[in-house]
Order: structure tokens, then sequence, then C-alpha cells
């Protein structure tokens, strides 16, 4: 049974996935199992077995033991061969592979690897089929942005009845988090983000670490947790005051505050200010300690004219006025309520 998310993939999302015209698509030269040169039915055992059987042929050293001349091509096309291995005998990487190929399998795992320019190319060669059901996606999404507001002012002029329910009347409500707690779990199964091979570890940064990730479904769940507790309130199930009815807003805004603030008060410094006048020696020997110390108070540039200073300074600017809205906000409801 093929999983949801790869059937939302493929009936949704498939004229961005893959070109009709086959450009996108996996040519039978890279097909992963070509390059393994078994059958898409093989069982786990015979994908083991060409593996073996396949590295004996490919494996540099072992074309270099035959005599042969190594080249870039050999090594590469065993990298290839390795990585197919790695693909076909993880079965929810292989049942990916299967459903929208190798392209489809890495932007899954990799979001950020998305090309915009071959999501549009893929579209516009694609099936009216396909193009269809996003322009359905896209009704679909306007209907259910605009019905909402329909049916709350229904409800509250008494058009739909003394026995309607604020929960079927927020259905397009409860139907919009399920979306978004779907997507905030998929985000948290996609796990860590591989490094890319052509940056230094010393350089890499999960541009998504799993700890935001989770941060972010809490805040969501917060978002959840108010909405139930306002339909409750409108439903006469419960009968709290509204200054505790919001109190997952406060935690909300609270965490907001938490996540601006550091930005908001961070210090832009070049890499020769940091060495010189504030660590006092080079980049090179500074510990792993003080290296996080630094990215939690500094924000280090090349220097003062650089486009890195330019969008710090404006990230902090930004930081700031969230914060100011924010207090806006709090003041709005601490009068409202």
């Amino acid at each position: 049974m093929v999983r949801f998310d790869l059937r939302f993939a493929l009936c949704c999302c498939n004229a961005f996935l893959r070109s009709s015209s086959g450009d996108s698509a996996d040519s039978q030269e890279e097909d992963f199992y070509h390059l393994l040169d078994i059958e898409r039915d093989a069982s786990e055992d015979d994908i083991k077995r060409a593996y073996k059987k396949r590295s004996l042929q490919m494996h540099p050293d072992k074309l270099a033991q035959r005599g042969q001349t190594v080249t870039a091509a050999d090594q590469e096309r065993f990298t290839r061969m390795k990585e197919a291995y790695e693909t076909l005998s993880d079965p929810h990487k292989r049942e990916t592979y299967d459903a929208i190929g190798e392209k489809g399998l890495k932007w899954l795992e990799e979001p950020f690897s998305i090309d915009p320019e071959e999501l549009a190319r893929n579209f516009a060669t694609s099936s009216i089929l396909d193009r269809s059901k996003i322009f359905a996606i896209f009704v679909a999404i306007a209907i259910g942005i605009f019905i909402q507001p329909i049916l709350i002012c229904l409800m509250a002029d008494g058009i739909l009845g003394p026995n309607a329910s604020w929960f079927a009347v927020l259905t397009p409500l409860w139907t919009w988090d399920a979306f978004i707690l779907f997507y905030h779990t998929r985000v948290i199964m996609m796990g860590p983000i591989h490094k890319p091979d052509n940056i230094p570890d010393e350089e890499w940064v999960d541009p998504l670490p799993m700890k935001r990730r989770y941060v972010s479904l809490a805040r969501f769940l917060l978002v959840i947790v108010f909405e139930i507790f306002v339909a409750l309130r409108l439903q006469n199930v419960i009968e709290w005051k509204w200054a505790v009815m919001f109190i997952p807003i406060y935690v909300w805004e609270a965490t907001t505050l938490i996540k601006k603030v550091p930005i908001a008060t961070m210090e832009i410094v070049t890499l020769e200010e940091l060495e010189t006048v504030i660590m006092g020696k080079p980049f090179a020997e500074f510990t792993q300690e003080e290296k996080e110390g630094i990215a939690k108070k500094y924000s280090v540039v090349p220097s003062h004219n650089s486009p890195e200073f330019a969008m710090a300074y404006k990230m902090k600017n930004r930081a700031k006025q969230d914060i100011f809205r924010l207090f806006l906000r709090v003041l709005f409801l601490v009068f409202v309520i």
C-alpha cells in the first residue's frame, strides 16, 4: 500500500515532479535498477547479491587489479551504483523511488535542493490532467479561505438555526489545522538535513534543526488549543473568563519574544574585530564551545560594507519591529479582554 505522502505527491504534485517529455525522468542508463542489473520486483536478497556482484565488477580497486586504467567516469559510475544500492536496500526509500523517481526522492528528503526553474519547466511540459489538479488545489484553497468567515457570519446572525454547532461551523478551520499539523509532522519525520558533499563539516549549519521543528510544532499546537477553547466557549460548554481563554496565545507570544530578543540584541562584528578586539586570537584557535557562544551573541560578517552586513542589519531591525508589534498586540488583548 502506497504511503499517504506518496499518494498526495502522485495525485496533486506530479506536474512538478517530472515532465511529460521525459527530460526530468530517470533515463534507463541512470535507473537504479539498471545500475544494479536487477528487475524492479527484485527481493532484498537479490539486491544484496547484485550489489556484491557489481562491486566486484565496478570497484576502482578491482579495475586496477585487472590492469585497467581507472578514470573519473569509472569512479563516478561506481559511486552511482553504490547510491542505487543504498536507496533500493532501504524499503522506505525504495517505495518513494518507485513512485516518484530519484529527483522526487531527493526533493522529499532535501526540500532545500528544489530548483524552482526545473519545477516551472516540469509544470509547463506536464499533461493537462496534472495541471488541472494543481488548478483545482488553488481553487480549493480559495474556497477554504473565504468559506470560514461566511459560515461564522451566518452562525452569528442565527441563519443556520438554533441547533447549529460551532464545532461544525468551524469545520474549514479544523481542516486547515489538520493539513498544517500534517506538514509539521512530515517535516519532523524527515529527520536532520544531510550535509551536502561540497560543504566542509566545520562550515555546515543545518538550516532547519530538529529543535526548531519541534518548537514550531509546539507553537502551532498552542494555536489549536486556543481555537478549541474558543469553540467550547461559544458552544457554552465552558464558562471560563476570556483572560483565561487567551493563555495559549500569551504563551505563543512569549515564545515569539524569546526567539526575537537574541536577534534584536545581537552585535554585528567583522571577523577582524572578533579576532583582535573581542577574542584576542585567530579564528582557527577558537574552541567549539567558544564558537557556539559567539553564534549566540554575535553576527560575524566579512566587513561593514559587505552584503552580509546589510542582511544582518536588516534582520536585526526586523526583529526589533516584530518585538514592537508583539507588545502592541499584547496591549490590545489586555484592553479588549
